[in-house]
């Protein structure tokens, strides 16, 4: 699997036009929605259509009790605002929002809500846009699965001594921690490749010159064969877009709240978990 494109940093003050803003996995009403830097985001950007690409609301934990602060009305107040001053809204519903899906094919105000599309460039390639949870079949058993970075296992190193003591006083034999977690890990990459295999072949299957996608957390912008393969990222922690430009080029743009510029720096590996 090859690593995601560099992502480029957005840091122009200045209003910066697109074609088209793709957007996926808010989790408003979450604690660890990145909701205040998708405003900061939102207040430099402007298109002529904005893609919700899913979980924008992430009513599965509203329903238990939401985290909901101003931040997060404003950032649905933002893009109401965008549709008043012109910009159209489509809103393709993801699993944590899925209560909306009963909505597919109605038009409210300058928002249009579906349960995929396609969306034509100015160039005239055609992307599929969708959530990508009507993959979860291929990953149902890896919800579990989170990337353990250099740092994390020189920890689960050194828990193993601990742990074991503990083990021994229980009477249980050794057991391994960083041994188990490097193994879920390169489950977690298998996964991944797997996830995006299968989503690049939905794009074959009906002839499209690439897809859209989000759903795992994980910002992506690669070629797979004949498919151009995209993964909005999210807003929890890569806080990550595609972005249209005029001339019709499709690119992944990464917010850096320091606002410096930088075409070269990788995107940061985000959790390997579904959304």
């Amino acid at each position: 699997m090859q690593d995601a494109l560099p992502a480029e940093h957005l840091t122009d003050p200045a209003l910066t036009p697109y074609r088209a803003v793709f957007i996926s996995d808010i989790h408003l009403g979450t604690r660890t929605s990145q909701a205040t830097a998708l405003l900061d985001f939102l207040r430099i950007v402007e298109a002529d259509t904005f893609y919700l690409v899913g979980d924008i609301v992430d009513f599965w934990r509203v329903r238990r009790g939401p985290h909901w602060p101003q931040s997060h009305n404003d950032v649905l107040q933002k893009l109401l605002r965008k549709v008043r001053k012109g910009s159209r809204i489509v809103f393709i519903p993801g699993n944590h929002d899925e209560g909306l899906r009963d909505f597919c094919g109605m038009h409210f105000g300058g928002i249009d809500i579906h349960r995929n599309c396609v969306h034509e460039t100015a160039t005239g390639r055609r992307y599929i846009v969708m959530h990508g949870d009507e993959f979860d079949i291929v990953v149902r058993n890896a919800r579990w699965l989170a990337f353990l970075g250099d740092r994390g296992y020189e920890t689960a190193l050194w828990l193993n001594n601990p742990l074991n003591w503990v083990r021994r006083h229980l009477g249980l034999g050794y057991w391994s921690l960083s041994a188990y977690l490097k193994n879920r890990v390169k489950k977690a990459v298998a996964f991944i490749g797997a996830y995006e295999e299968a989503v690049a072949g939905e794009a074959r299957r009906h002839g499209a010159d690439g897809i859209i996608c989000g759903h795992i957390h994980h910002a992506a912008d690669r070629q797979m064969g004949d498919v151009h393969y995209l993964n909005c990222g999210d807003w929890v922690e890569s806080c990550t877009a595609i972005v249209e430009s005029h001339s019709g080029e499709l690119r992944l743009l990464r917010w850096n709240a320091d606002m410096a510029w930088s075409t070269t720096s990788p995107v940061s590996e985000p959790s390997y978990v579904l959304g």
